[in-house]
């Protein structure tokens, strides 16, 4: 496949997620990618904030990030926009977020079977040997062509 462009780009696909649902409400931004791995960027918001008074970007911000990141890697490690599931995903926060900071999403997909595909990845605040958060994660893979089950 020498020279010739992958059919999955993050780059390109970026903007597509990203100006659409979710994704697309929390600003989720393309930062960088390899053949099995993806970065992506969420900008810091006041308003996604969790608990009042307190200046730290909620838990769950960071995780809608690192499973968008999660998916586009396992789509860049498998060269392909098919269907997927989540159905793991464990986030170990190790601390919170610098108050003003972009967090960063790198996930890397480090196995694809037939039905399965599985991810590792951190978040971070710009320093990526100082985590935010740690990734574990399983998604499925859904065959479209796959006949549906019925019980008679």
């Amino acid at each position: 496949m020498t020279g010739q462009p992958r059919k999955f780009d993050p780059e390109a696909a970026t903007p597509y997620f990203a100006g659409r649902g979710h994704s697309g409400w929390l600003g989720l931004r393309y930062s960088d990618h390899g053949d099995d791995w993806v970065e992506l960027e969420l900008p810091w918001r006041e308003d996604l904030l969790g608990d009042n008074g307190q200046r730290v970007l909620a838990s769950g911000p960071i995780l809608s990030l690192m499973d968008m990141a999660s998916g586009m890697a396992i789509w860049r490690a498998m060269d392909d926009f098919t269907a997927i599931a989540t159905l793991d995903l464990r986030v170990d926060y190790v601390r919170p977020a610098r108050e003003g900071a972009s967090v960063f999403g790198r996930s890397q997909c480090y196995r694809v079977t037939r039905s399965a595909a599985f991810v590792r990845g951190l978040a971070h605040d710009g320093d990526a040997d100082d985590p935010v958060a740690h990734i574990q994660a399983v998604f499925m893979k859904i065959d479209s062509a796959a006949p549906l089950v019925t019980h008679d």
